[in-house]
C-alpha cells in the first residue's frame, strides 16, 4: 500500500492544529485544515495569518503560504483525497476514537492517521478508528517552527512500514523525529515537562507558594524567559486542565486532582491562557515579561 505523503488534512483548527497546517504549507504541501465548529474554523484560520504576519517579518515566509491552506467545510470530500490525517481534537480518548472511526469512513485504505495527542497512548483508541496498523501518534511542540523536535510514537498493531513513511514526513517538513520504542504517556520532552507542571501546580495547590513566585524561582535559577504557569498559559489552560483531571481520575491521585481543581478554578472565571489573553498572567504583556519580575520588583 502506498505511503507516499502529499495531501494533509489536519482535523483541529486549535492552536497546535493551525500551526502544524502552517508548517506543512511552508514546505511546500497542500494542506486542509477542518473543525467541527465554523466560528473555531475562522478563529483559527485567522490566528493562522497573525502567524504569517510575523514570519514573514522575520523572513521565514511570505504571505502566499496561505494559498495552500484550504479551509474545509466538506470533510468527506478533504478525506477522501488525504494521504496523511493530522487529529488535534480535546484530549478524551473516546472522542478521538470517534473522530477516527468517522474518516476511516470517509478516507482511502491508503490513508495514515497521525494523533497529536498530548499525553494519551494511541492504543486508547486505535481499534476504536478502524485502522490500527496505520495509526500512531505524530506529537508536535509549540511554536513548531521553533521547538521542531516531533515525537513519532507507534503502538504494538502499527505497521513498521508506516512508521518510516511518517518518520521521512516529519523531516520533509522541517521537524526533527524522536521515534518512541514503546508507548509512553508524554513521549519523551513531555515526560520531563509534565513533571516540572506537576511540581508547580502542586506547590501553588497546597498554598506553598504563589504562581509568581514559582516562576520566579525557575527563571531565577535556570535563566529561562518564562516559568512553569507561563509554559501552561502559552499551552492553554483547557488543555492543561483536561490532561490533568484526565489521569487524577484514571489514576485516582488525589494531589492530581487538587492541581486540576486549582486550573479548574481560573477556567472558571474566564481564563484559558494566552489565547484567550488571561490565563495565570494576562495578556499582551504578562508580569514575567517585564523588567524587574525576577527580582521581585514588578509591583
Amino acid at each position: 500500500m502506498s505511503t507516499e505523503i502529499n495531501h494533509i488534512l489536519i482535523i483541529g483548527a486549535g492552536t497546535m492544529g493551525g500551526q502544524i497546517a502552517l508548517q506543512c504549507a511552508m514546505h511546500d504541501l497542500n494542506v486542509g485544515l477542518y473543525d467541527n465548529s465554523a466560528a473555531n474554523l475562522e478563529t483559527g484560520l485567522a490566528r493562522v495569518r497573525s502567524y504569517v504576519r510575523h514570519l514573514t517579518a522575520e523572513g521565514r515566509t511570505t504571505a502566499a503560504v496561505l494559498d495552500r491552506i484550504t479551509p474545509v467545510t466538506d470533510l468527506a470530500a478533504a478525506a477522501a483525497t488525504a494521504d496523511l490525517i493530522s487529529e488535534s481534537v480535546p484530549e478524551d480518548p473516546a472522542l478521538k476514537g470517534r473522530v477516527f472511526a468517522e474518516l476511516n469512513a470517509l478516507c482511502p485504505p491508503r490513508t495514515i492517521f497521525t494523533t497529536n495527542t498530548s499525553t494519551l497512548l494511541p492504543s486508547m483508541f486505535a481499534d476504536a478508528g478502524g485502522r490500527p496498523e496505520r495509526l500512531l501518534a505524530l506529537h508536535f511542540h509549540l511554536p513548531v517552527w521553533i521547538a521542531n523536535v516531533v515525537d513519532v510514537m507507534p503502538h504494538p498493531d502499527t505497521d513498521p512500514t508506516v512508521v518510516v513513511a511518517v518518520e521521512a514526513f516529519a523531516r520533509r517538513i522541517g521537524q526533527i523525529p524522536i521515534v518512541i520504542h514503546k508507548e509512553q504517556p508524554g513521549y519523551v520532552f513531555n515526560t520531563m515537562l509534565n513533571a516540572l507542571l506537576g511540581a508547580a501546580l502542586e506547590l501553588a495547590a497546597n498554598g506553598v507558594a504563589g504562581v509568581e513566585d514559582v516562576d520566579r524561582a525557575w527563571m531565577g535559577i535556570m535563566k529561562t524567559p518564562t516559568g512553569p504557569f507561563g509554559i501552561m498559559d502559552a499551552v492553554g489552560l483547557d488543555t492543561v486542565w483536561k490532561i490533568t483531571d484526565f489521569w487524577a481520575r484514571r489514576t485516582n491521585d488525589p494531589q492530581m486532582q487538587a492541581n486540576a481543581d486549582f486550573v479548574r478554578e481560573y477556567l472558571d472565571r474566564g481564563r484559558t491562557g494566552q489565547k484567550g489573553d488571561r490565563g495565570f498572567y494576562d495578556y499582551p504583556e504578562p508580569a514575567f515579561r517585564q523588567p524587574g519580575f525576577v527580582e521581585g520588583d514588578d509591583a
